[in-house]
């Protein structure tokens, strides 16, 4: 079996002890060897990221994941970056703390911080409905052209009065783009009260 659920589950618990996500939604999801490892609807609002490696839903990339009552209502987003982009090895939807005021003016983040220079600036994908396939095809549609980020590390785009989704390599590499860029959306929102 492969240690994705686990790596998840790890995941989960620090996003939401360092405000990277919050109780009412996101989640993680990973992709090897057509395989998908994606966190159940409701991880957030009745478990509180307190999750065990069971109850990570895993199957084929292909298989009816629309049939499964516990599949995340942002499933169509996940699935729809890997059908589109092989080469991405995990995705993350959360509501970061530090983020979710960008999102809400819908104003897109730019890097001032020298370690979050090499995501460029996080651009706002256009509105869509939540749990929607115009959703998941804006979001896919915010990722093309930055093949190169997610192989070296990740790329991200933000859905306006939503989150952030970020294409990673890896999980972990996902994670430490999250946490940089919540870091750097802070740094902004501080400058203004400075003098």
């Amino acid at each position: 079996m492969s240690d994705l659920p686990e790596q998840i589950v790890y995941i989960a618990r620090r996003m939401f002890e360092r405000r990277l996500t919050d109780i009412s939604g996101g989640n993680i999801s990973a992709c090897e060897n057509n395989t998908l490892y994606i966190t159940a609807k409701y991880s957030g609002s009745q478990k509180h990221w307190q999750l065990e490696p069971d109850s990570i839903l895993s199957g084929p990339l292909d298989a009816d994941w629309f049939s499964n009552p516990l599949f995340s209502r942002e499933g169509k987003a996940h699935l729809s970056i890997y059908h589109n982009m092989p080469y991405v090895g995990a995705v993350i939807h959360a509501h970061p703390f530090h983020v979710l005021p960008f999102c809400a003016a819908g104003k897109p983040i730019p890097p001032i911080m020298e370690n979050t220079q090499k995501f460029g600036v996080i651009e706002v994908v256009p509105p869509a409905p939540a749990h929607s396939q115009e959703l998941a095809d804006n979001v896919v549609a915010g990722l093309r052209n930055q093949e190169e980020r997610i192989r070296k590390q990740a790329a991200a785009v933000l859905v306006p009065r939503h989150g952030i989704f970020i294409a990673a390599k890896d999980l972990f590499a996902g994670l430490d783009a999250l946490e940089r860029i919540d870091w750097n959306a802070w740094c902004v929102l501080a400058q203004k009260s400075l003098p």
